[in-house]
């Protein structure tokens, strides 16, 4: 991952080791008003000087320091006059890396009392804390012109620093919601060690990226794959601010949409902000394509090259068309795979493109998380209910059918959904749940209907509490809407005699099940 949003702004490089929690640190900094980027460990000291860069944090990662096939980084990068925060592995590769030494753990606590033992300006003014434990590894040999500045209670070494080179290692998450005072030590380290400002702002970067999309685009023509969504629909009111009627935006229905949801596109984007759209109705298409498959990643990417096959169809329509925009956002990037992780699963936006693809892409949000989208899309100006519109995946219900998609199916889906959601906003917990949908899994189980045996389909409920769709918590729903949602899906959608619900977070799951 190259270093490339808001390059005239100073920023901290979150290096990647391959942990899904990289991309909650990356959050908080820009939380705390200091642009940051997840990057690769492959980055050269040269190319995190001409971005800007003025503080790095090493994070943790699933790998041993001493396995073979262990993450590393260029020496060279202690030596670049840069701060260092190492994290967890991030700390045992810097120890390893600068001549200290270490021992596998032979015991393993989630969490200890901490005691700072040295004034530092990362743990300065902090009592005994409690600290969410990174450690795979025990310290037992710290590196030249390094000190320990906190230890356990039992005097197992936490941190250490060497002040004067603004070196610092934690053996524990400042991220995580059990470190008590991680916030804290994470400000520290951004102001009164890297000495920055809070200066990232949406604001700033609508006017970088308005600036950026007319100098890339010129007088010349964009289509926008616009699928009704937040990230979709906020990239076109963001190109339309940039460019206004260059922009044509194709919508295409390839019937794996929501109920209701192509009129509701409709009436929304081409009202208010005057979008161009030009609806397509290719659901004939898509099914087609997808019939007998059942794999969930040839879905994607079936789904994926289909879309952008009926945007050169539409563009041979509409001469002079250059560009493709697309509404790709960065837990996009980073869940399609790293140069340190595996991909979890591929995304619409950025697998199954043609290698003949005749335009160039833009992706404006492309830095940007799921909640900094919708901040964005308010500071457009967009209406409440658009900007905190349920996400859904680029897919759509393409993902929601576990296994062959048939019309009957979807159908299931489609239904038990406007449902749930109906129910969830009736009781008003519409703006309390992040995200909430069914899933059809597409296995039957015997049932009882009017006194009759049925063997009917199983509907699953998935709703979960998160801000980025980083990690996820699932949602208590009250068990007295539980029964009354399962009540109608059983009663009103055909072929249904079964109601199971998904408390299971993000990890071990993702959100959706394919």
């Amino acid at each position: 991952m190259k270093i490339k949003g808001m390059k005239n702004l100073d920023k901290i490089a979150v290096i990647d080791f391959g942990s899904q929690m990289n991309q909650r640190i990356t959050r908080l900094v820009r939380e705390a008003g200091v642009y940051a980027e997840l990057v690769s460990r492959k980055t050269t000291v040269q190319e995190l000087k001409q971005a800007n860069v003025k503080g790095l944090i090493f994070t943790s990662s699933p790998c041993h320091v001493d396995a073979p096939d262990a993450f590393t980084i260029d020496p060279e990068i202690y030596e670049a006059g840069l701060p260092i925060l190492a994290i967890g592995y991030g700390l045992e590769l810097m120890i390893s890396q600068l001549g200290g030494e270490m021992k596998k753990l032979t015991t393993h606590h989630d969490s200890l009392p901490t005691n700072w033992t040295k004034e530092t300006p990362l743990l300065s003014n902090m009592d005994s804390f409690e600290a969410d434990l990174a450690a795979k590894e025990i310290i037992t040999k710290i590196p030249e012109g390094f000190e320990v500045i906190a230890t356990s209670e039992d005097s197992e070494l936490l941190s250490i620093a060497n002040v004067g080179k603004n070196l610092y290692g934690l053996h524990f998450h400042p991220e995580s919601p059990r470190t008590e005072n991680g916030l804290d030590m994470l400000h520290h380290f951004l102001f009164d060690i890297c000495h920055l400002d809070a200066e990232w702002t949406m604001e700033q970067f609508i006017e970088q990226e308005v600036q950026k999309i007319r100098e890339t685009v010129g007088d010349q023509k964009v289509l926008l794959g616009l699928s009704g969504g937040v990230d979709s629909s906020v990239t076109g009111v963001l190109i339309q601010k940039a460019i206004g009627n260059q922009l044509t935006c194709i919508f295409v229905d390839h019937g794996l949409l929501r109920k209701n949801e192509v009129q509701e596109v409709m009436d929304s984007l081409s009202g208010k902000f005057g979008l161009n759209i030009i609806q397509v109705d290719a659901a004939d298409r898509f099914l087609d394509k997808l019939q007998g498959i059942t794999n969930p990643e040839e879905k994607r990417k079936i789904i994926g090259k289909e879309f952008i096959e009926v945007f050169d169809d539409e563009a041979r329509k509409l001469a002079g068309t250059k560009f493709l925009a697309q509404g790709t956002i960065y837990t996009d990037i980073i869940e399609s795979g790293t140069d340190t992780a595996e991909t979890i699963k591929s995304h619409h936006n950025v697998g199954g493109l043609p290698e003949d693809l005749e335009f160039q892409l833009i992706e404006p949000l492309n830095t940007l998380f799921k909640d900094e989208v919708r901040a964005l899309g308010t500071e457009l100006g967009m209406p409440e209910h658009q900007v905190w519109r349920q996400p859904f995946p680029g897919p759509g219900l393409g993902v929601r059918v576990v296994g062959e998609v048939t019309r009957e199916k979807l159908a299931i889906v489609r239904e038990s959904d406007a449902i749930l959601r109906e129910e969830i906003k009736n009781a008003g917990l519409e703006r309390d749940i992040w995200q909430y949908f069914t899933i059809l899994p597409g296995f039957k189980s015997v049932g009882v209907r009017d006194d009759k045996r049925t063997y009917d389909y199983t509907v699953a409920i998935r709703a979960i509490h998160s801000v980025d769709g980083v990690t996820a918590e699932w949602a208590r729903i009250p068990l007295d809407l539980l029964a009354k949602i399962s009540t109608r899906i059983t009663d009103e959608v055909p072929h249904v005699n079964r109601v199971v619900y998904d408390i299971t977070g993000k990890p071990p799951a993702t959100i959706e099940w394919e």
